[in-house]
């Protein structure tokens, strides 16, 4: 009798406690990554696979061969305007770097065939792909290398699902630009539902003011971009209040990136080993992508507003850096990078005058022994105006004076006598202010000036209420754009 009214006392005091709990709990705020986790095991919407939009980029149309996917894939030298005021020279896919979005589903058998109009060798390798040794693309081991005007056909079973992608097993080409994405879309949707699925490659660029080739064999990197454009010209991810977003990064270059999202909490589904187990996703607003690896984070669009999304490394915000550049000032000549040559260590000043004009500071790593343009002494004063102007063509050199006026006015009038000003030339300020210049649907309803603080790896997630929603893609329809990377958002919508 005793034992039985322990363990009733006992129950009795285990509901209390556990109804305690329950009021208790309720009377705490959740946390957005309590909240997202709720969220995501009551949503018991039908599931379906959503093409991913590669923004800025799009993807690669296929054909059919019985049953067979078919793609063609071509190697080239492209020209790709990263900026509204900066064009390089780059090698990539189909016109375009990075290359076109291949997607596909789990099950398919696809077929690749790859021309290279390269002007040397080059061979593709599918990163993460379980597949035969013969399709790897490893030059001279796998397969001989594909010579310029060659072609060689790629063939698979999808059997896994995922965020994968393929590139150039060269290490040069990689770093001009050779890059692109291979969905595998899963055979069983997953859960829970995504309302959009986005990706974002990321790479970086070591151009010299002067210069359209990228400089492959240097570390410093002055051009940073998401999908081959640097911002403000990179295109932000509309999305509606209340979508379940997906976005995916993939990272192919010499940096990691710790990919920064404001306003929400997410959680991180799935690598370039596919999709991670629910029970091993972890929350955060930063996750950081390193060299060759991917990563897909989703989340719930529940805070309305222009939500930054970037990479959090601060060299990885700015747009034509300058990593010697001696005091910046706005006065009458301004600070430039060195010629071409200067930047590869071949001093062409007057002789016996290291700091005169005819050095000036320079871009970069020099290549190292004698004659090094880092080991140089540099100006710590402004170049003529003349030597600034005919360093850097292609810059706005026609400011008029209000908008000198206005630049003026923003800093303090002892800005020039204060250490570490201007860090970045004053590259954030109105002088750099572009909405005209890169104008599109997707930018509807911006505030004025929004791109004189946006550079380098930087974009929007834009959540919009139904109302704007519906305004910014009408707008896109309106567009009509051929081969828009949206379009079956649009066609959704």
């Amino acid at each position: 009798m005793a034992n039985r009214r322990s363990f009733l006392q006992s129950a009795f005091g285990l509901g209390a406690a556990f109804l305690s709990a329950n009021k208790l709990s309720a009377s705490t705020p959740q946390s957005a990554a309590e909240q997202l986790k709720r969220k995501r095991t009551q949503d018991r919407r039908a599931a379906f696979n959503i093409p991913v939009v590669t923004t800025d980029v799009g993807d690669l149309p296929y054909t059919m061969d019985g049953n067979t996917k078919v793609f063609h894939l071509v190697a080239e030298v492209v020209k790709q305007q990263i900026h509204p005021d900066k064009t390089i020279d780059l090698w990539g896919f189909n016109g375009s770097a990075p290359g076109p979005t291949i997607q596909v589903n789990q099950g398919d058998h696809v077929r690749i065939i790859f021309d290279n109009h390269l002007p040397e060798p080059t061979s593709i390798h599918w990163h993460g792909f379980e597949d035969t040794i013969q399709n790897d693309g490893q030059p001279a081991i796998s397969q001989p290398p594909v010579k310029p005007g060659g072609r060689f056909i790629y063939e698979f079973d999808i059997h896994q699902e995922g965020t994968y992608f393929y590139h150039s097993h060269m290490a040069m080409q990689e770093m001009a630009g050779m890059l692109g994405a291979f969905i595998m879309h899963p055979k069983e949707p997953y859960r829970p539902h995504c309302d959009k699925d986005f990706l974002i490659h990321l790479q970086e660029y070591a151009v010299l003011p002067n210069n359209t080739v990228p400089n492959t064999m240097n570390m410093e990197f002055n051009w940073l971009v998401f999908n081959g454009k640097s911002a403000p010209a990179s295109t932000p991810l509309i999305v509606r209040l209340g979508d379940r977003v997906r976005i995916r990064f993939v990272n192919l270059g010499m940096d990691h990136h710790p990919m920064h999202l404001h306003g929400h909490t997410f959680y991180t589904t799935g690598t370039e080993g596919g999709r991670i187990p629910e029970a091993g996703w972890w929350p955060g607003n930063t996750v950081l992508v390193g060299v060759a690896q991917a990563r897909a984070v989703e989340f719930v669009a529940n805070n309305p507003g222009d939500w930054m999304i970037h990479c959090h490394l601060p060299h990885h915000m700015m747009n034509q850096m300058s990593s010697v550049a001696g005091k910046m000032t706005r006065t009458a000549g301004m600070p430039a990078g060195g010629a071409m040559n200067t930047g590869m260590g071949m001093l062409t000043g007057e002789p016996g005058a290291p700091t005169g004009e005819g050095y000036g500071p320079a871009l970069g790593r020099g290549l190292g022994g004698v004659g090094n343009a880092n080991e140089t002494p540099s100006t710590n004063g402004p170049l003529s105006q003349q030597k600034a102007m005919d360093a850097m063509p292609g810059m706005q050199h026609n400011m008029s004076e209000r908008q000198m006026a206005d630049m003026a006015s923003d800093v303090a009038g002892n800005a020039n006598d204060v250490p570490n000003f201007p860090q970045d030339a004053y590259m954030e300020g109105p002088m750099m202010v572009m909405d005209e210049a890169v104008e599109r649907p997707e930018n509807f309803g911006l505030n004025a000036g929004w791109s004189g603080f946006m550079q380098g790896m930087m974009t929007f997630v834009r959540v919009l209420s139904p109302e704007k929603y519906d305004e910014v893609i009408s707008r896109m329809k309106q567009a009509n754009r051929p081969n828009d990377p949206y379009q079956t958002i649009l066609e959704r919508a």
